[in-house]
């Protein structure tokens, strides 16, 4: 193949050759009957001979068209591995960023498995949002606690205040609220 075109119009003649040899393999006949004293084959009521060489230029024209879409195929994927672009992942060749889409996607072989990037994040939001639960349950013990000290220091009558014994409890707060963070690591 010594003509030059771009990869898309590549990718495009690509895309036409497939429709064409599937439509040539659907239409083609290549086998038929015909009776010992007959002349003609049974289904396409032509010669032998002529059905033979319609057979055979059919077959001719589908095997053309699959060497002629091997060989731009071919030529797609070499371009792809030796064009490079700039990503959000870095600099790499068209093919691996193929790949990459390809992989961040679920498509191919490995389906969503192979979705390190996403897998990775899914894992790590819930394992944050587990610890916000975590932390906002021990914060609403704390604060139960803290209003059962204020409940006992100060009994049922609220009139009676006594500032001291309250900043006890506040300072109980501050410490506890200081020892339950979520930590992010990485």
């Amino acid at each position: 193949m010594t003509e030059k075109m771009l990869v898309t119009q590549a990718l495009d003649e690509r895309d036409l050759l497939v429709k064409k040899i599937s439509d040539k393999i659907c239409k083609a006949k290549f086998v038929d009957t015909v009776k010992r004293n007959e002349t003609k084959v049974y289904e396409a009521r032509m010669s032998k001979e002529d059905f033979e060489k319609e057979a055979k230029a059919a077959f001719q024209q589908i095997v053309d068209l699959i060497d002629r879409y091997q060989k731009i195929d071919a030529k797609i994927v070499n371009s792809n591995a030796n064009t490079y672009i700039e990503t959000s992942y870095g600099k790499m060749s068209v093919a691996s960023a193929i790949a990459l889409r390809g992989r961040m996607r679920g498509t191919g072989s490995y389906e969503d498995r192979a979705d390190f990037e996403g897998n990775l994040n899914q894992v790590m939001q819930d394992q944050y949002e587990k610890c916000v639960r975590f932390a906002e349950g021990r914060n609403q013990k704390l604060q139960a606690t803290a209003e059962d000290m204020r409940l006992s220091i100060l009994g049922k009558d609220t009139r009676v205040r006594e500032d001291k014994p309250l900043e006890v409890v506040e300072t109980y707060v501050k410490e506890i609220r200081r020892n339950w963070r979520i930590r992010l690591v990485w």
